[in-house]
């Protein structure tokens, strides 16, 4: 029965001292938040990634740590595509990133948007990792990559409309074929935007059913200065092209992972318009409809450029918005790893609990089992008994008919009716007269003895 006499409540409210200032702790966090995004919103931090781990979402969590101290950091799934590598134990890298507090434990951490290694040798070390990654996936395989078109009329070129590479290669082309049809897409091929601007010239001519074939080119240079071509970015954009892709990237040495993922890789940009380029075709008649197709590229241009003003004016929200997924997405992390935890718990304790009822299990009917474990030998040992019986016999069954065999395919016994064997001097059976000659001491093997006689005369017949 519920007691129903009425309690009394209290609440006591202190005064603040005149100068104290009340936070909670989610506005405290919530302050200390907006000081740090606005001093750390875009910051370099060298350090050894430690303690790695992969959630089931896809983002990576770790720790930067140097000589003295350890900062917490995380890299969500959207950012990795920016990223030259992938975060694990011992490497020392550099994060580029913004400070923020996670709420929900009141801490302050790195949001990584972009990793690179750092010290001798990274960028080979990157480049390997990549090229594993992207060979376990299939993306080298010959069965996906499509053959060249024999006569392409419309050739699409992605590089850098400076330098003597666009030069050379309109020089070729125009000397085996005038009268070709060639876009260029002007991209960096180094620097800056240099990889943003490659894919979206791969993926413009992917979109646009013009092209017959796409030509992605830039000279020789040092590892650094072809590294574009080896981000993971430009590979996947290669490998989703709708049209066919050649490869032609640095001089004859130079190997980048554009070109394992190319539909083929020519060694020179000048090889590559030569490789293009088989037969004469005349294309004059086309030219209206590619004056018309030029129009629709620059309108499609201007209209990508206009989308693109109004997404940058959008930016601030846009990063609100994706720092409460961010948060969000984190708290889910932990919220799956925690429930993981404890269903790992629970199991480990039912498990304990079965062997404690097992051990207890087994301390009763000593007895019994003892007797059963008799009664279950004498068993046995009369069933192998009666096993070794039938399998002697069975034994003796197959010598007994082993022998009568031998002894009827013995060639002794061969013998015993009349037959003999003849031998010549050297040991060998003589089948056929031909086998001796005359003169020739024979040994002849009877059922029993031996003969020895000297051939005296041979009748072939």
């Amino acid at each position: 029965m519920e007691d129903s006499t009425p309690r009394a409540t209290f609440q006591l409210d202190l005064p603040l001292a005149p100068g104290r200032r009340l936070f909670s702790v989610t506005e405290l966090n919530a302050a200390i938040q907006g000081l740090i995004s606005s001093e750390f919103s875009n910051i370099w931090v060298a350090g050894e990634i430690s303690g790695c781990r992969l959630a089931a979402s896809g983002h990576y969590y770790f720790t930067l740590k140097d000589r003295d101290s350890q900062l917490r950091a995380v890299l969500f799934k959207s950012s990795l595509r920016l990223s030259k590598i992938r975060p694990q134990d011992g490497l020392a890298v550099l994060a580029r990133g913004r400070m923020e507090i996670y709420e929900a434990r009141g801490e302050y951490q790195l949001i990584v948007e972009f990793i690179e290694l750092r010290g001798v040798g990274a960028l080979q070390i990157a480049f390997e990792q990549l090229k594993t990654r992207l060979q376990s996936e299939g993306l080298f395989h010959a069965s996906r990559k499509r053959p060249l078109p024999s006569f392409p009329t419309r050739i699409a070129l992605v590089t850098s409309p400076a330098g003597a590479v666009l030069r050379d290669m309109l020089h070729v082309l125009g000397r085996r074929f005038p009268g070709l049809h060639i876009r260029l897409f002007p991209a960096a091929v180094q620097g800056e935007n240099s990889v943003e601007q490659i894919c979206r010239g791969i993926e413009y001519f992917s979109r646009n059913p013009w092209a017959h074939i796409l030509i992605l080119a830039r000279g020789g240079g040092s590892l650094e200065d072809l590294w574009s071509f080896n981000e993971e970015a430009v590979a996947r954009a290669i490998s989703t092209s709708s049209v066919p892709v050649i490869s032609a990237v640095g001089h004859e040495t130079d190997f980048t992972i554009a070109d394992f993922v190319a539909d083929h890789r020519a060694p020179t940009p000048s090889a590559a318009a030569e490789i293009v380029v088989c037969t004469r075709e005349s294309l004059f008649e086309q030219l209206e409809n590619y004056r018309a197709r030029a129009k629709q590229a620059l309108r499609y241009r201007i209209l990508i450029l206009s989308r693109e003003l109004s997404r940058k004016g959008g930016d601030r929200a846009h990063a609100l918005v994706e720092r409460g997924l961010s948060q969000r997405a984190q708290r889910l992390d932990e919220l799956d790893r925690g429930l993981v935890l404890s269903n790992e718990r629970a199991l480990q304790a039912r498990r304990k609990k079965i062997a404690e009822l097992s051990v207890r299990l087994g301390e009763n009917n000593i007895e019994l089992k003892l007797a059963r474990s008799r009664h279950r030998h004498h068993l046995l040992s009369d069933r192998l008994e009666r096993c070794w019986q039938d399998t002697a016999a069975r034994l003796q069954t197959r010598l007994a008919r082993a022998a009568a065999q031998l002894a009827h395919l013995s060639p002794l016994a061969v013998l015993q009716r009349g037959y003999a064997l003849v031998h010549a001097p050297d040991g060998r059976l003589v089948r056929d007269s031909s086998d001796a000659g005359l003169g020739d001491r024979l040994t002849i093997r009877l059922s029993r003895g031996r003969i020895e006689s000297t051939v005296t005369k041979i009748d072939p017949v």
